[in-house]
């Protein structure tokens, strides 16, 4: 009941936020009657924020056209290269017409983006992307929206999670003989997963596995996220989070923890720091500092766009992650596409180099959550190991904003770059003739690479106590 509530709520909200859309255009035009007021700024910065607080937020695109590589601008291409009930893979093809810089990116390592499906779209990664685009060839998982995905469909859960990764990771070693698998926050545990039954049954293992702010084992330095996981029973987790999707989307009954209740509780995380967000935007919209009031809307346009989630894959989730603790503990089971059940031995992955990455004031995933990984892959040589804490970085700045761009990212580029020697070239002459035609793919087709219009990116900011000087600390785990 509480899901119709909420929709007929935003049903009512939704004419009363476009209209006052419409007033704050019409008090900022200096040309219309009502822009003449005196306090025409402050009504406008009023209804503006209205608008705002009631709109309704759709799912962002990437909004990536072109990056810079090295002096030369590079287009891109986002298509989906697989479909899956719950998931999309995506790839993110580049094309140029220089020469030098086409030969140059041929070779680079192919990276799988693996998103955290827990609450926001893969678009919260834009950055990620974005910064890895420069120096690799890039695939992510781009979740769907429970909601819209018909109960015939069927249902979804986290079994099926780690199942999808490993179909991911199969499709691009296809494609190039190996790959290398990069995991932020949630989708570390079912990575680790799929990654170590692949192991297990003798598979081709990724070349890397990137672990970034992820809850490993949760009971180490445990997180206000982690506490009310651990301290609530999974009978009250699908008493009170999980409801019905309505009558008037495509999901139309299928049980989900709705996207509405995920984003209050992100806002009751730090409720003041949200309300002085809104009140400095009002206030930069009365000044008239553009930067400011652009740069705000940016953020929340990626905040507040919320997916829902499968009810199975989320009690699941919160059960094995965060009360079993059955990764480390070692008893964790999953059904694969076959039915047959493995259980998940992470000591058995012995090929594939190991990077965790942690930030020091992260309050989603605390400290040595991600290190752990490094406990239960006993297998894997302590040469192919490495740790790294990014100080001063938030669990965002680990993957988004400066931090990520400045500290972290070097780091991982450098680990994937040192343990790309066992990649091989595209597995069939296609391919290969695909990746050397891109000159007269461009020249033939520019059409092909033009996209929908561009979503701002977020600039994710750190907390106040991240703003002091950034230290490193760069260590090989013992």
């Amino acid at each position: 009941m509480l899901y119709q509530l909420y929709e007929t709520q935003r049903s009512l909200m939704e004419p009363f936020s476009d209209l006052a859309l419409a007033a704050a255009k019409l008090y900022s035009n200096p040309l219309s009657v009502a822009g003449q007021n005196p306090f025409a700024q402050r009504l406008s910065a009023s209804y503006d924020l209205m608008h705002r607080l009631g709109k309704d937020y759709e799912k962002p695109e990437f909004g990536l056209r072109t990056i810079d590589v090295d002096g030369v601008d590079i287009a891109i291409h986002e298509r989906v290269e697989l479909s899956k009930p719950f998931c999309e893979l995506r790839r993110f093809k580049r094309f140029t017409d220089d020469t030098a810089t086409l030969e140059k990116i041929k070779g680079q390592p192919v990276v799988l983006i693996v998103a955290p499906l827990s609450g926001h779209y893969s678009t919260l990664l834009r950055d990620t992307v974005k910064t890895m685009l420069k120096d690799h060839k890039v695939y992510i998982t781009d979740w769907k929206n429970a909601r819209l995905v018909p109960l015939s469909d069927g249902e979804f859960h986290l079994d099926d999670y780690v199942n999808y990764v490993q179909e991911f990771i199969r499709h691009v070693q296809g494609k190039y003989g190996n790959c290398h698998v990069m995991s932020v926050c949630q989708p570390t545990v079912p990575v680790l997963a799929a990654v170590s039954l692949m192991a297990s049954r003798g598979e081709t293992t990724p070349l890397t596995m990137t672990m970034m702010g992820g809850p490993i084992d949760a009971r180490k330095s445990p997180t206000a996220v982690n506490n009310l996981a651990m301290n609530k029973s999974h009978s009250w987790f699908e008493n009170n989070v999980i409801y019905r999707v309505p009558s008037n989307f495509p999901g139309s009954g299928r049980r989900v923890y709705p996207g509405f209740l995920q984003h209050t509780g992100f806002v009751a995380m730090n409720p003041d720091h949200h309300a002085k967000s809104h009140y400095d935007y009002f206030k930069d919209l009365i000044k008239g500092d553009d930067a400011s009031a652009e740069a705000h809307r940016k953020f929340y346009d990626e905040y507040n766009a919320v997916l829902d989630m499968d009810a199975d894959y989320y009690l699941e989730t919160i059960r094995v992650v965060f009360q079993d603790f059955a990764l480390v503990s070692g008893t964790w089971d999953v059904r694969g596409e076959d039915g047959k059940i493995e259980r998940v031995k992470p000591a058995d992955i012995t090929t594939t180099a190991l990077l965790s990455v942690e930030g020091e004031l992260d309050d989603i995933s605390g400290s040595g959550q991600t290190r752990a990984v490094h406990d239960i892959c006993s297998g894997v040589p302590k040469s192919l190991q490495k740790h790294y804490e990014a100080m001063g970085a938030g669990h965002y700045g680990i993957f988004s904003g400066r931090r990520w761009r400045e500290m972290v990212y070097p780091q991982v580029k450098a680990f994937i770059k040192s343990h790309n020697t066992q990649a091989s070239a595209p597995a069939s002459t296609e391919t290969a003739a695909v990746e050397t035609a891109v000159v007269e793919a461009v020249a033939a087709a520019p059409a092909a690479i033009s996209e929908p219009k561009a979503t701002p990116t977020p600039v994710k900011t750190a907390p106040a106590a991240t703003k002091k000087v950034a230290r490193k600390r760069v260590s090989t785990t013992k």
